[in-house]
C-alpha cells in the first residue's frame, strides 16, 4: 500500500489514467448513493496493474504513454467475434489481414469497407489468432470466435441442492464422496424424477489447518480434489495383496470409524483426517499393477491433460514437502517456471507421478457419477459449482501467477446486507493479462469443471463484468470496481459450455448494474432466485407468476439459514448469540414475523392451504413443503431443493460474517433435533417425498402458470444480498 496520493479526490490525470485501466472513480451503493473512489486506492490498484501513480509526475506520464500505446497498437488486445454480431476490424486499405484458425489452416481477410475488414459470420468457433501486416509492422491478436444467438435453456424441472461432504452414507470415509453423489443421483432421479443435483465446489483444497473449511476457498478450480474419492471403488483395489491388503484394510477400519464419529457420536466432519486416511490407501493402490486398457486409459488422459497437470502435480509434491502456501516456499520454488522447480520436478518424480494418478483416479469417478445420473433419467445431472477465485497461497497462483494482481484481494463493498463489506480474501485475474493470453487460463479453468457437468453454476457471475478490488491494508470500503472485457468473458463462457453441451447457472444475487442480467440472458445464462429475497419495490414479495423463467428457484443456499431455521426462528436465535443481529432480538423477531406473514398472503393468494389462527393465536408460519409448492407456482425451469431441508435440519453449513465462532462446512445432515441422518435414513423417510411431490407433479404435467394479472413483469431486485466466503 503507498501513501502516495493519498487525498480523498483524485486528480484530473489520475483519475484519467484509472479509465485507461478499466478501473471506476467512482460506485454506486446499494441505496443509489454515488460514492468516489480515494486517490490512494486508485494509486494502489494501478500498482497492482504495473501502474507506477505514485506521484503527479509518473501519473502524467503513464497516461501519455498510455495513450500512445493505444495509438500505436494496430489490433485490439483481443478480438471477439460471433455469427449474429460479426467483429469489425480497423485496417489500412493496403493492410493485409489474415486468421490463422486453431486446427492450422489460414483465412485472409478481404476488404469489406474501406479502412475495414469484417469477419465472416462463418469464422468457425474456436480460438484462433488474428494477424495485421501494414508496412513493416506486424500485430498479431488472440480472435476468439463464440457461438451466436442464446443458448437453449433446460427442460423445466427439479433436483437437490447439497454441500457433498455433509451427505454421509454407510459407506463413506467420514464425509461425503463421489460414490455417495451417484447414490443420491440414482436415488432421486429414479425415484422422485429429480433432473439434477446441485454440489457445492468439489475443487482441490488446501489443508483446513491452512485454509479452513470452505470450499469456496479452493487451491486449485481447474483440477477436482482427491479427498472426494470413493477408495473401494479404485478397480485396483481389490487386487491389493499381502501387506499392503493388511495395511488398507487397517484403513478402511479407520475410514469407518471417522464415519460413525460423525454419525453416530455427532462429531464434526474432519476433512483432514479424511484425506490422511485416504491418500494412504491410495498409495497403497498406485502400486497395483494396471491392466493394458487401464494403463492406455491413463496414459491418454495425461497427454490430454499435458503440461498443466504436470504443474499441478508438481505443486502438489511440493506442497508435502514444503508446506501448502508456496508463499511460505523456499524463494526459488515460488516460480513455477524457474529451474529450481524443474530439479525439484526430477527429484520428486515418483511423488509428481502419484499426484497425476490422483488427478485421473478422480476424473474417472467424476465421470462415472454423471453417467450415472443420466442413466436414472435426469436430464440435466451433476450441476458442479465453481468458486468465484482462489486461495492466494494456492496451485492456481503457483501455476498461473502472471494472471492474478498483486497486493489486493477481491470482495464486495459495504450493503445493506454486511455494513463492513466482505473479504473474499482471494486475488482477482488481471483483465489486461487475461486479454493479452485470449483468455486461456479462464477457459482451461472453464473445461475442467465442465467436463463431467451437466450444468455449471458459476459463484458470483458478476465477476465477469467486474469485480471489487481492495488493496491490502485498506478497509474494505476504500475498494474500487475494476472492469473486464465481460464481451470476450461471456464469449469463452458460450464456447466452452456449447463444447461441453453444458447449462450456465449464474448466481447474480448482491449489487448489480442496469443491464447485466440483460446480457447473461441473451448469452443462456440462467440466474438465480431466492424466494425470501424476490421482492418487489415496496418489499411485498413477488408474484409467483413473476418470477424469472431463465433462473434456478430455491428457498435457501449454503448462505442462508435452513428454512426450518428461518420458519422457527432458531436462525435469529443463532445470530443473537452470536451478536451479529443488527437490532434486539424480540425487534427482530417481529420483523421476521411479518415477512412470513407478507409471505402467508401471497401463499393464499396463489391458491395454497395454510393453517389459520386458532384460539386467537397468530397464524402458524407455511410448512417447508407448502413454500415448495409456492416454487412450483413459479415459471422457473430449474427449482432447487436444499436437502437438509427433508429433514427439517435447522442448523447453518455456513454463517457468513464468522470464522472460528461457528463450524463452518463441518456439519452432517441431521434432523430437528439434531440427530445425523445418514444417506440411506434419509432416502428411506417419508420427508424427500413428501417435500418434493408438488415439484415432481407440475413437471410431470409439464404445466406452465398461467398469470393471474396483466401488466409488465418487473425485473429482479438490484439488491438481493449475497453471503460473504
Amino acid at each position: 500500500m503507498t501513501d502516495a496520493g493519498s487525498s480523498r479526490t483524485p486528480s484530473k490525470d489520475l483519475a484519467a489514467l484509472a479509465r485507461v485501466h478499466g478501473v471506476d472513480t467512482s460506485y454506486t451503493t446499494w441505496d443509489g448513493r454515488c460514492v468516489p473512489v480515494p486517490a490512494a486506492t486508485l494509486t494502489d490498484v494501478l500498482a497492482a496493474l504495473d501502474v507506477n501513480a505514485g506521484t503527479p509526475e509518473l501519473v502524467r506520464a503513464a497516461l501519455e504513454e498510455a495513450r500512445r500505446a493505444r495509438a500505436r497498437r494496430l489490433l485490439p488486445p483481443c478480438v471477439v467475434t460471433r455469427p449474429d454480431r460479426p467483429a469489425t476490424l480497423e485496417a489500412d486499405d493496403a493492410a493485409q489481414v489474415w486468421i490463422d484458425l486453431e486446427d492450422g489452416s489460414r483465412y485472409e481477410l478481404t476488404r469489406t469497407a474501406p479502412g475495414s475488414r469484417t469477419l465472416p459470420s462463418s469464422t468457425p468457433l474456436g480460438y484462433h489468432t488474428v494477424h495485421l501486416r501494414h508496412g513493416g509492422a506486424v500485430a498479431t491478436a488472440p480472435l476468439i470466435s463464440a457461438p451466436g444467438g442464446t443458448a437453449p435453456l433446460p427442460d423445466r424441472t427439479w433436483g437437490f441442492t447439497v454441500q457433498l461432504y455433509s451427505a454421509l452414507s454407510g459407506r463413506s470415509w467420514g464425509m461425503g464422496d463421489l460414490a455417495d453423489l451417484a447414490e443420491l443421483a440414482g436415488w432421486s432421479g429414479r425415484c422422485l424424477d429429480a433432473g439434477f443435483v446441485l454440489v457445492n465446489p468439489l475443487h482441490t483444497m488446501l489443508p483446513a489447518a491452512t485454509s479452513g473449511h470452505s470450499p469456496y476457498w479452493p487451491s486449485s478450480r481447474r483440477y477436482p480434489d482427491p479427498v472426494h474419492v470413493r477408495v473401494e471403488a479404485v478397480p485396483e483395489f481389490p487386487h491389493l495383496r499381502g501387506a499392503d491388503r493388511l495395511r488398507a484394510d487397517e484403513l478402511v477400519k479407520a475410514g469407518e470409524d471417522l464415519r460413525e464419529r460423525v454419525l453416530t457420536d455427532g462429531a464434526l466432519i474432519d476433512r483432514d483426517a479424511v484425506w490422511a486416511a485416504k491418500r494412504q490407501a491410495l498409495a497403497l493402490i498406485h502400486r497395483v499393477r494396471r491392466g493394458p486398457g487401464r494403463q492406455a486409459a491413463y496414459e491418454r488422459f495425461t497427454r490430454q491433460e499435458g503440461q498443466r497437470l504436470l504443474d499441478f502435480a508438481t505443486y502438489r509434491a511440493l506442497a508435502e514437502r514444503h508446506g501448502a502456501d508456496w508463499r511460505q516456499w523456499p524463494a526459488p520454488l515460488r516460480d513455477s517456471r524457474g529451474a529450481a522447480v524443474e530439479r525439484a520436478g526430477r527429484e520428486l518424480r515418483d511423488e509428481v507421478e502419484f499426484h497425476r494418478w490422483l488427478a485421473w483416479v478422480t476424473d474417472e469417478q467424476m465421470q462415472a457419477t454423471q453417467r450415472e445420473a443420466r442413466n436414472a433419467g435426469m436430464s440435466v445431472g451433476i450441476v458442479h459449482d465453481l468458486a468465484v477465485g482462489a486461495h492466494p497461497g494456492g496451485a492456481d497462483t503457483w501455476m498461473f501467477r502472471d494472471f492474478f494482481a498483486p497486493g489486493v484481494t477481491v470482495g464486495a463493498p459495504p450493503d445493506a446486507f454486511t455494513a463492513q463489506g466482505q473479504d473474499w480474501q482471494q486475488p482477482p485475474w488481471r483483465p489486461d493479462r487475461l486479454a493479452e493470453a485470449g483468455y486461456a487460463p479462464f477457459a482451461e479453468m472453464l473445461r475442467g469443471v465442465m467436463r463431467h457437468a451437466g450444468a455449471v453454476r458459476m459463484d458470483h457471475v458478476l465477476g465477469l463484468f467486474r469485480l471489487w478490488w481492495v488493496p491490502e491494508g485498506r478497509p474494505l470500503s476504500e475498494g474500487a470496481y475494476v472492469r473486464y472485457d465481460h464481451e470476450a468473458m461471456l464469449a469463452v463462457l458460450a464456447l466452452e459450455a456449447h463444447r461441453a453441451g453444458v447449462h450456465v447457472i449464474g448466481e447474480d444475487l448482491g449489487t448489480v448494474e442496469d443491464g447485466v442480467r440483460d446480457q447473461l440472458v441473451e448469452r443462456g445464462v440462467l440466474g438465480t432466485s431466492v424466494l425470501w429475497l424476490e421482492k418487489d419495490a415496496d418489499g411485498r414479495p413477488r408474484a409467483a407468476e413473476r418470477w424469472r423463467t431463465a433462473c434456478l428457484a430455491t428457498l435457501t443456499t449454503h448462505d442462508l439459514p435452513s428454512t426450518a431455521a428461518r420458519l422457527t426462528g432458531s436462525d435469529l436465535a443463532l445470530r443473537h448469540r452470536m451478536g451479529m443481529l443488527k437490532g434486539p432480538l424480540e425487534q427482530e423477531r417481529r420483523a421476521a414475523a411479518d415477512e412470513i406473514g407478507l409471505w402467508r398472503e401471497e401463499l393464499r393468494r396463489t391458491g395454497l392451504d395454510l393453517p389459520g389462527p386458532q384460539d386467537g393465536a397468530a397464524p402458524a408460519p407455511p410448512d417447508a413443503e407448502t413454500l415448495h409448492a409456492y416454487l412450483a407456482r413459479t415459471p422457473a425451469r430449474l427449482i432447487g431443493v436444499w436437502l437438509p431441508d427433508t429433514v427439517g435440519d435447522l442448523r447453518a453449513q455456513n454463517l457468513p460474517g464468522t470464522l472460528d465462532e461457528h463450524p463452518n462446512w463441518q456439519h452432517v445432515i441431521a434432523d430437528g433435533d439434531g440427530r445425523p441422518v445418514s444417506l440411506e435414513q434419509l432416502a428411506a423417510g417419508p420427508g424427500a417425498r413428501r417435500l418434493t411431490r408438488a415439484l415432481r407433479d407440475a413437471v410431470t404435467a409439464g404445466r406452465p402458470l398461467t398469470p393471474r394479472s396483466s401488466g409488465p413483469v418487473p425485473r429482479p431486485p438490484s439488491e438481493n444480498g449475497r453471503g460473504t466466503r
